[in-house]
C-alpha cells in the first residue's frame, strides 16, 4: 500500500484524496490542513446564525467531470427554493430532486448578475453596449469611447502589459472607466507594471468586437447555435443550499467514512528528501514537529512555501519561489436593515433588493473592491432574509501592510464610511451587525519572479513523486473547478503509472469560455 500525503484540504486536495480513497485499498491517504476549516478560499464562514463566503463561487463548469462530481454530492434542487417559493419566480427544477427546504445536500439553481459600479450608476459586468449602457454614460461619453476604440484599433499596441491589452480590446476611454482603478485595486500596481499574461487568461475572447459581434449574432435568430448554449451556461450557475463551504465539508466527510485520515491544526514545514524523491512530509500540530513518510506527496500549499521547505533547493529555485508575489484579501461582512440602491432590473428579489450577485466597485475614491449580496447567491445563507441583508465587502492587501494589519473594528468603519460616501448605506445606523476575515495568499500574481515560473515548474517535476495541483500549488489564477481538474488529471496519473506531468499543468491553458470567479 502506498502512503499519499495531501498538503491543503482546499478543493484540489480534497478532491484528489475523495477520488483517491475510493478507488480502492491500494493507497492510504492522508491530508494534512492547516486551518481548522475545509475548502480553502472556497469555504463558507457562520457567523451569529448567518453565513459569509470568501471570495464567491460560482459552480459552473465545461467539463462534463466536475459537474456529474458536483451532482453526486449535492443533487440539483427537485422543488422552489424559499425565495423562489415566495416571490413565485421559476427556476429549473429536477424531476426527483432533493427539496431545498427540507434537505440540506442540495444544489440550488441561481440567476446570474453581476454589474459595474461606477459614479452612482450600474453598467452591466462584462462590459455590453446597449441602450443601459449608452443612457448611463450619455451620448458625449459614449461617443468618446467609440473613438477611442476605433483609434485602438487602427494603431494595436504592442501587449507587454495589461494596461496595452486591455486597451487593444476596449480603447483607453472604456479602459478607464472599467478596467484601470479595479485592477490596481486588485494587484496592488498599476495595469502598464502588470503582464498581459494575466488579462489572456481571464479575458477570454472579450473585446468591444466580440460584444459586437454578440449583439448582431441576437438580431438574427437560428445563427450561433452554440453560443447560445454558452450563453445560457454562464447566465446562470449552481449553488450549495449554504455555500461552497458545506460542499468541502461534505467531501471531506464522505473521504474520512471511506478511511482517508484528514487532519486538521497541520502547518506543513517542509519535505524529507533522498534519491531525488520526496520521502515524508514535515508538519507541526499542537506545537509539535512531526515527520510523515511518503511515498507520494501531492501539494496544494503556495509553491512558493513548498520551494522553501525543500531541504538542498538550488539558490536559483529559492530566488525565484521567494519573489512570486500574491495578493492577500479581507472581507468584512455587514448585516444591514436595507441598502439604498434601487431595483430598476424588473428581477423580483425579497425586500426588492438589487438582484446582483457580485457588484464591482470602479470607483478609484474608495479602496473597496467588490460588494457580494449573499441573500442572492442563497436565501438560506442568511437568518431572516426577508428583513435583512447580508453583504460581503471585499478588500485586497497585502499581508504585513497597513491594511493588513488594521483590527477588525477599523475594517468595519472603513467599509461603513465608504459605502455611505458611496450611496450604498444611509448611515451607520444601518448596520446591525458585522464581522471581518483575512485570508492570505488569495490571488497569485503574474508579475515579478513568475515570468521565471516555467524554470521552478520543470525542477519541481523532476521529483518524480511529487504533484502540484490547484491555485497556489500552480501559482495559476484558476477557478474552483479548474483546480479539481488539476486533481483529477494528478490521480489519473498515479493511477496509470504516467510520468509526464504536462496534463496537470495545462489545465486553464486553453483559449476557452474562463468564468470569473
Amino acid at each position: 500500500m502506498q502512503n499519499i500525503i495531501i498538503i491543503g484540504a482546499g478543493p484540489a486536495g480534497l478532491t484528489a484524496a475523495y477520488e483517491l480513497i475510493r478507488s480502492g485499498e491500494k493507497y492510504a491517504v492522508t491530508v494534512l490542513e492547516e486551518s481548522q476549516e475545509f475548502g480553502g478560499i472556497s469555504r463558507t464562514v457562520r457567523y451569529n446564525g448567518n453565513r459569509m463566503e470568501i471570495g464567491g463561487h460560482r459552480f459552473f463548469s465545461k467539463d462534463s467531470r466536475v459537474t456529474a462530481w458536483w451532482e453526486e454530492f449535492m443533487p440539483m434542487q427537485g422543488a422552489p427554493s424559499m425565495d423562489d417559493r415566495i416571490l413565485g419566480r421559476e427556476s429549473p427544477l429536477k424531476e426527483g430532486g432533493p427539496d431545498p427546504e427540507t434537505t440540506d445536500e442540495v444544489m440550488l439553481r441561481r440567476r446570474r448578475v453581476s454589474r459595474i459600479y461606477y459614479h452612482k450608476k450600474f453598467f452591466d459586468y462584462p462590459v455590453r453596449m446597449n441602450a443601459n449602457t449608452i443612457r448611463n454614460m450619455g451620448l458625449a461619453i459614449t461617443l468618446e469611447a467609440g473613438m477611442s476604440y476605433l483609434a485602438a484599433a487602427a494603431h494595436k499596441r504592442p501587449e507587454d502589459s495589461l494596461e496595452n491589452f486591455y486597451i487593444n480590446r476596449f480603447g483607453r476611454k472604456l479602459y478607464s472607466m472599467f478596467f484601470e482603478s479595479y485592477t490596481e485595486k486588485l494587484w496592488g500596481r498599476h495595469p502598464r507594471e502588470i503582464s498581459a499574461a494575466w488579462g489572456a487568461q481571464r479575458v477570454k475572447g472579450l473585446s468591444i468586437r466580440a460584444i459586437l459581434l454578440d449583439m448582431l449574432r441576437k438580431l438574427r435568430p437560428g445563427k450561433g447555435s452554440q453560443h447560445k448554449v454558452e450563453t445560457s451556461l454562464i447566465e446562470e450557475f449552481s449553488y450549495p443550499k449554504y455555500g461552497p463551504g458545506q460542499l468541502w465539508e461534505t467531501v471531506a466527510a464522505r473521504a474520512a467514512k471511506k478511511g482517508a485520515d484528514i487532519r486538521k491544526g497541520c502547518h506543513v514545514t517542509g519535505l524529507a528528501v533522498g534519491n531525488g524523491q520526496i520521502n515524508g512530509v514535515r508538519y507541526e500540530q499542537d506545537g509539535k514537529e512531526q515527520t510523515i513518510p511518503a511515498d507520494i506527496v501531492i501539494s496544494s500549499m503556495p509553491v512558493k512555501d513548498l520551494v522553501l521547505g525543500i531541504p538542498g533547493a538550488p539558490e536559483d529555485m529559492r530566488r525565484i519561489a521567494a519573489g512570486l508575489p500574491y495578493r492577500d484579501f479581507v472581507t468584512v461582512g455587514l448585516l444591514v436593515r436595507r441598502l439604498e440602491l434601487k431595483n430598476e432590473t424588473g428581477i423580483r428579489t425579497l425586500g426588492n433588493i438589487v438582484p446582483d450577485c457580485w457588484i464591482y466597485v470602479q470607483d478609484a475614491r474608495v479602496r473597496l473592491g467588490r460588494i457580494q449580496i449573499f441573500n442572492n447567491w442563497s436565501p438560506y445563507m442568511l437568518k431572516d432574509p426577508e428583513h435583512t441583508v447580508w453583504i460581503g465587502l471585499e478588500y485586497f492587501c497585502t499581508e504585513g501592510d497597513p491594511y493588513w494589519n488594521m483590527c477588525e473594528a477599523e475594517w468595519i468603519e472603513l467599509g461603513t464610511r465608504e459605502l455611505v460616501s458611496m450611496g450604498v448605506l444611509s448611515g451607520a445606523e444601518a448596520v446591525l451587525d458585522a464581522h471581518q476575515e483575512r485570508v492570505k495568499k488569495a490571488y497569485p500574481a503574474y508579475f515579478d519572479t513568475y515570468t521565471e515560473m516555467d524554470k521552478l515548474r520543470a525542477w519541481l517535476d523532476g521529483f518524480e513523486n511529487l504533484y502540484c495541483v490547484g491555485r497556489n500549488g500552480q501559482h495559476r489564477y484558476n477557478n474552483m473547478d479548474h483546480s479539481m481538474v488539476t486533481a483529477f488529471e494528478a490521480v489519473r496519473n498515479i493511477r496509470d503509472g504516467i510520468r509526464e506531468k504536462d496534463n496537470i499543468w495545462n489545465v486553464n491553458t486553453e483559449q476557452s469560455y474562463h468564468e470569473s470567479q
